[in-house]
């Protein structure tokens, strides 16, 4: 049965954007979630419109419980889930898949009360507790376990230097019967594979065998369960819930700082499943000793087994990201357009999957070739974040990466053309990207002529008239540079 759609609930709607744009921040609203349109409410469910599939199932797999959380906050009509359907295509059958109980969100905060919780052991008449367990995708939905992503399987992860330690930790914990370390503490900058490594040890526990009860959730949906169950009187369910477990996954534990009875509750949860010699795997922004808000007593225990670091990303652990990647989604886009992603976006993996993605969803919806000329129009504002006044050193230091020469041969006297030539493009580029003179920029190459430098701008310019291969080459380093 459709509802009849009152004017607040187009209030409500604007009221759950603004929010959204706030929690995500402009870049990322501005690409996935401004596309999505309100069609109606049906049974307490706000119905959200993408405007393709593809659209859809971003939106679901990143922001769905996030979208269902504001929706609960702003709702005063009784809209307390989300479903998000694409256009033109029939509503999906699961009813609620994410949902919040308004009741138990404390409207002043902005978040769920949980300080203020334990208040709620004196009330006589509790409601009775709802339930939202469904099916999707072979996957069983309830209240506490969180939905496994299935692009992240060990599989999908690409390895390097950065993260080896923490892929092979993950490997080690999935592919034993025992408990090789208790707990495994999985931390690492935003958008570099935690929740990837927590997705893929979740499924290959339940390949190797499904009997294992694993429950995977974030720190934030641990906190909003135990708030639940005060509210419903069952606290002596949720700890048997949590407390029965053969592996407990905790995703983001630093979203439980300043939270005192959540982290009470989870520290008695986590020294029950240690004493009881079950497996539990933690992740953070910070290594245990530098989280904030929490108790020096929490901290300890999660610095108990093994700590493993992912590091900032690489230029080759990027570009083979980005390539599996391509590989995956089935798509042609040229390598260079791979090579500029991977030496422009570097803050994290996230942010650079989602710079293709939104590449790849405009040559869809657009119908035009992707080129470096349509990449750089399509991410201006993100490559704008990432600009800024380029040096000499800047130059040089590009250059060699890209001819993999030594940074040192830049300001050598060696004559060979496999170092004569980078050198000669790194002057080429200096005379256009910066405001240096031929002088300046003879000296900055270790103290050459400025009769040197004008003979490298001249040969340059020659090469790249002849040879096309050599002019992309030099074409694509003043794109990285300059953008």
């Amino acid at each position: 049965m459709t509802e009849e759609r009152p004017v607040s609930i187009d209030k409500q709607w604007a009221r759950v954007r603004a929010r959204m744009r706030r929690e995500v921040g402009e870049s990322v609203y501005r690409n996935w979630l401004r596309s999505l349109t309100m069609d109606r409410v049906e049974d307490g469910t706000a119905i959200l419109v993408a405007p393709t599939p593809f659209f859809r199932d971003r939106i679901i797999t990143q922001f769905e419980d996030r979208l269902a959380l504001a929706w609960a906050v702003e709702s005063n009509d009784g809209v307390d889930g989300v479903r998000i359907m694409a256009a033109g295509r029939p509503s999906r059958t699961a009813p609620k898949v994410a949902s919040y109980n308004s009741a138990d969100i404390n409207d002043d905060a902005d978040t769920f009360s949980d300080d203020d919780a334990e208040g709620r052991d004196g009330e006589t008449d509790a409601p009775a507790r709802p339930s939202t367990s469904t099916l999707i995708d072979g996957q069983t939905i309830d209240p506490v376990n969180g939905r496994l992503d299935p692009r992240f399987t060990f599989e999908n992860f690409v390895v390097g230097k950065p993260n080896e330690l923490a892929y092979a930790a993950a490997r080690r914990v999935a592919g034993s019967d025992g408990v090789p370390f208790n707990p495994l503490f999985l931390y690492g900058g935003v958008g570099l594979g935690k929740t990837h490594l927590m997705h893929a040890i979740a499924w290959e526990i339940r390949r190797r065998d499904p009997a294992r009860r694993v429950i995977y959730l974030s720190a934030e949906k641990f906190m909003y369960q135990f708030i639940r169950a005060l509210r419903f009187k069952d606290t002596v369910e949720f700890k048997d819930q949590f407390r029965s477990v053969d592996v407990l996954m905790i995703d983001d534990v630093q979203f439980i700082g300043g939270k005192d009875s959540t982290q009470e509750e989870f520290f008695h949860t986590f020294n029950a499943l240690v004493d009881q010699n079950r497996q539990v795997i933690i992740s953070a922004d910070k290594s245990p000793t530098d989280l904030e808000g929490l108790e020096e007593r929490l901290r300890s225990r999660l610095g108990w087994g093994l700590v493993a670091d992912i590091h900032p990303t690489t230029y080759e652990l990027r570009l083979g990201i980005l390539q599996s990647k391509v590989e995956k989604l089935g798509v042609e886009i040229p390598s260079r357009v791979l090579e500029f992603l991977a030496h422009k976006v570097t803050s994290n993996v996230r942010e650079m999957e989602g710079a293709m993605n939104r590449i790849v969803a405009h040559a869809t919806l657009v119908g035009r070739d992707i080129t470096l000329e349509t990449t750089q129009e399509v991410l201006h504002d993100l490559l704008r974040a990432y600009d800024r006044r380029v040096t000499v050193e800047d130059i040089q230091r590009q250059v060699a990466t890209h001819f993999e020469i030594r940074l040192a041969d830049m300001h050598s006297t060696r004559r060979s053309r496999a170092v004569a030539r980078p050198r000669q493009v790194a002057m080429y580029l200096s005379k256009h990207l910066t405001q240096h003179s031929l002088p300046d920029i003879g000296r900055r190459f270790g103290g050459r002529d400025h009769t040197t430098v004008l003979h490298a701008v001249k040969r340059v310019d020659e090469l790249r008239s002849i040879d096309k291969q050599f002019n992309d080459e030099v074409d694509l380093l003043q794109r990285m540079l300059e953008s």
